[in-house]
């Protein structure tokens, strides 16, 4: 039987991936307590903080084929973040969270277009403002999953000319988002 404690998150990504529950469920004892006291220390409702740890685990398992996951533990806390941000939304509990001197800032309402589920959109969206030819690489690359080989195969151009132009995209897009999300945040 494999040891699943001497594996560290990116070998358990991949294990998770194929299925494998033991290697789910190290990450999620590995992460959980941590998860949850930061969750805690925003909405001080053990029942809150729970449900909410468990939501994103639940994604995660429901999820694993198509994750793309470059830092567990950076992708958890923004997880935990964002899905505080929508607890304390809904919550009849709204007026006491903010009002208990939470960092509001960071974890306010997210607007419902930056939602997971619409995010895709706002990210095709986007795509479509690129030049043409790194429109193409990028779609190549993210919604077809090819290479930065068979891309560059594909088009007649340097392997190399595909990584700068994706990575160019990737640093356009995040620094999109990061300033869409800070204009939705309230307050």
């Amino acid at each position: 039987m494999r040891n699943y404690k001497l594996l560290n998150d990116d070998e358990l990504l991949l294990l998770i991936k194929k299925g494998e529950v033991h290697a789910f469920n190290e990450i999620y004892f590995r992460h959980f307590t941590t998860l949850y006291r930061f969750a805690y220390n925003i909405l001080k409702n053990e029942e809150e903080c729970s449900d909410a740890i468990q939501e994103i685990f639940v994604w995660i398992w429901e999820n694993r084929e198509k994750l793309d996951i470059t830092s567990l533990k950076n992708y958890l806390i923004a997880s935990v973040k964002y899905r505080l941000a929508r607890v304390i939304q809904t919550s009849r509990r709204h007026a006491e969270i903010i009002a208990a001197n939470i960092p509001v800032a960071a974890f306010t309402v997210i607007e419902d277009d930056i939602e997971a589920r619409e995010l895709k959109k706002v990210i095709s969206d986007w795509t479509e403002t690129l030049p043409p030819r790194a429109r193409q690489i990028f779609q190549l690359s993210r919604e077809q999953h090819l290479s930065n080989k068979e891309i560059a195969l594909q088009l007649g151009i340097s392997e190399k000319t595909v990584e700068n132009q994706i990575t160019i995209a990737l640093k356009k897009l995040r620094s999109d988002l990061t300033k869409r999300m800070l204009s939705l945040l309230f307050l």
